[in-house]
């Protein structure tokens, strides 16, 4: 019964005007956490925020930014916030603890995370086994780049408790403990990336911005960015993900069309780091990395379980229901609705 609603929902929504299925939202109102806004990772949330296409979907949606994703999810897991804007793969970690989330609407390909090292501190640097006994930069301890450090430390022999991980955001303070030496490698994202490339404070190891590489490194698709929520959240609310997904599938199909000029006049000034030819290059660097149309692959959950259960032996034992962390049910009817974003 719950399934027939469901689709007659998405059906007369595609039909009607606006606020006729503003009406037929069940939380108008919706709390979305983020780690690291500004990072090209999430442009798609910032594109349909400006844009308006949250609004025009009939939401009220308030954005709420954390140093990195591991934090946006507590945010979640607490109940002060709704929906979280970060990694595919805390979709798994989260069934794996007892607390089910699914995605629902993908906004990038591959991870877009580079993990480089410092040529200040480490100037004789020749493969990541050199990394033991050293500090690395990521986002926040449990993060996407923590994962991906994780992981390209694990293929080099070393485990997590090899290297000490610290904190230091997706923006400016990232960029400062690099040139000031405090952190020996970094795992991050763009812009925060192609500023320390730019200015010779890093050499890069392993860029995911490219998605052969990803695939490379991962060994199979490698979903990153994605609106995920509880299950009971989509489950109770399937108008009000159907609306979130709309928005978030023309924001990346928005993307896809527009120049480094269309970018930077949307996006908030702070966003630029006081430079806007890096920027633009960071944009360029990462924009094949980002979801074409929302959908997620279909191997893409296989993918990432085996990339955390590679550093995590009790991961690898569980027996998951990888087909239970996400959903292309809501991509599909938006791609049916926006077939041109």
């Amino acid at each position: 019964m719950q399934r027939r609603h469901f689709i007659a929902g998405g059906l007369s929504a595609a039909a009607l005007p606006s606020l006729s299925f503003a009406q037929g939202i069940e939380k108008p109102k919706v709390t979305i956490a983020v780690g690291g806004k500004n990072l090209f990772y999430y442009l798609p949330l910032t594109i349909a925020e400006q844009l308006g296409y949250f609004k025009a979907e009939g939401l009220d949606v308030n954005i709420v930014d954390f140093a990195g994703g591991s934090r946006a999810l507590q945010a979640v897991v607490g109940g002060s916030a709704d929906v979280v804007s970060g990694a595919f793969e805390h979709t798994i970690n989260m069934q794996f603890k007892g607390q089910p989330m699914r995605a629902f609407v993908l906004q990038g390909a591959a991870p877009q995370i580079v993990l480089g090292v410092n040529p200040k501190t480490m100037p004789n640097f020749k493969s990541v086994a050199d990394l033991k006994g050293k500090k690395i930069g990521v986002t926040a301890p449990g993060s996407s780049t923590n994962v991906l450090a994780n992981y390209v430390l694990a293929k080099a022999g070393l485990k997590p408790s090899d290297v000490s991980f610290v904190g230091v955001g997706a923006a400016n303070g990232a960029v400062a403990a690099m040139r000031a030496g405090q952190i020996d490698a970094i795992s991050n994202l763009d812009p925060v990336i192609t500023l320390l490339q730019r200015s010779g404070d890093l050499k890069i190891v392993t860029d995911t911005r490219k998605v052969a590489e990803a695939e490379q490194v991962f060994g199979g698709p490698m979903p990153a960015g994605c609106l995920y929520a509880p299950t009971a959240f989509t489950d109770r609310n399937p108008n009000t993900a159907q609306a979130l997904t709309n928005a978030m599938v023309r924001a990346n199909k928005w993307i896809q069309q527009a120049g480094p000029g269309e970018i930077i006049r949307v996006v908030p000034e702070s966003y630029l780091l006081g430079d806007r030819a890096v920027y633009i290059d960071g944009f360029l660097a990462s924009k094949q990395a980002m979801s074409v149309d929302g959908s997620f692959p279909a191997k893409g959950a296989e993918t990432a379980f085996k990339a955390l259960a590679s550093v995590d032996s009790k991961l690898a034992e569980a027996k998951l229901d990888l087909n239970a962390v996400y959903t292309n049910a809501f991509v599909q009817k938006a791609n049916a609705k926006y077939p041109k974003g």
